[in-house]
């Protein structure tokens, strides 16, 4: 029997190639070796959103990019968080058994606290309860990571210990399945690649519009004149080239050390290089966009496939807490 696998994401939106990069593309091998659930969790984004406008049509964009890039609704379960209203019952009963001092220790909560002062909310701080129930609500057994999130899955294995030491055996501790996350800095060549920094190139972006990103990348800061000799191990845009033009990599070193080639000609060969590539993707994705109703049913089977689970786990653990059972109405009015 395969195990389980459980990861979310927060709706930012259509993705790029920073997200493809680092989790999408981990996200559809997995589909063939284990039962996967994958969730945007648009709750966790109200944690740090103040404007929720653009709430829906991101959740919808970002579906619609993970579909285009592979994920499978017949292999995986793919949903929405707020729609399994039994992640938020069973974030407050974890909330009763995780110590405020295991909370507020997590570094993730500092560093939001100090990027929003003025919107330091609960919700911030219980955010790595409500991370747990996402991943226990479906006794999920894997949960993929890179080693920066190890302490997050670190909490949420402890919470899951404790709950189960103080009702007995009930959620199975989530293991961690390293994964190697590149991390893809941006085209200011400082920051990692991100909506927040605008240094992102978007997966489903025209060929045209990905050139026009492309060229505004920082280079190699010391090559100034197009006859000086280059630096590709100092360059981001070189980075990006083992990903989108594998097999020209040497070729693209030795032009670039012997000024062969200069920065517009590197950005435009990266450029061409990340357009084939995502040329299948973007076919695709045009092709779900034209059927509007398609993201829709894939939420909705995805929903009823999750909730399946989510109540047979929240019925365990009202059990196991010693909850009374509601009983029916006519056994209460009679």
């Amino acid at each position: 029997m395969k195990k389980r696998v459980f990861s979310g994401a927060r709706p930012t939106g259509r993705q790029h190639i920073g997200n493809y990069l680092g989790a999408i593309q981990n996200y559809v091998s997995l589909q063939e070796d284990y039962d996967c659930i994958y969730c945007i969790v648009d709750i966790h984004a109200l944690t740090t959103l103040e404007d929720t406008g653009n709430l829906q049509e991101n959740t919808y964009e970002m579906m619609l990019d993970w579909l285009a890039a592979g994920l499978d609704p017949e292999k995986s379960i793919l949903f929405v968080q707020s729609h399994i209203p039994e992640v938020m019952e069973l974030h407050t009963l974890l909330s009763m058994v995780t110590p405020l001092g295991w909370l507020l220790r997590v570094p993730t909560f500092k560093e939001k606290a100090r990027m929003q002062p003025h919107n330091v909310n609960y919700g911030l701080v219980g955010y790595p309860v409500l991370m747990t129930a996402d991943i226990v609500l479906y006794k999920a057994e894997v949960v993929p990571v890179g080693e920066d999130q190890l302490p997050h899955l670190e909490l949420a294995r402890e919470i899951a210990r404790r709950f189960n030491f103080i009702f007995g055996d009930t959620f199975p501790e989530p293991q961690a399945k390293l994964t190697t996350f590149p991390l893809v800095i941006g085209l200011d060549g400082v920051l990692k690649m991100s909506k927040s920094y605008n240094n992102y190139i978007e997966l489903a972006a025209t060929p045209e519009e990905t050139l026009e990103r492309v060229m505004t990348a920082v280079t190699d800061p010391a090559r100034r004149y197009r006859t000086d000799p280059g630096h590709p191990e100092v360059c981001n845009i070189f980075r990006l080239h083992h990903y989108f033009n594998p097999g020209r990599v040497e070729e693209i070193t030795s032009q670039c050390r012997s000024a062969g080639i200069g920065c517009v000609d590197c950005k435009t060969l990266l450029a061409c290089g990340i357009n084939t590539v995502l040329a299948p993707f973007r076919e695709r994705r045009a092709v779900l966009a034209n059927k509007p109703n398609y993201v829709v049913e894939v939420l909705a089977e995805g929903v009823h496939r999750a909730q399946v689970i989510a109540k047979g786990t929240l019925e365990e653990v009202k059990e196991k807490i010693g909850l009374l059972k509601r009983p029916f109405p006519e056994k209460v009015y009679d």
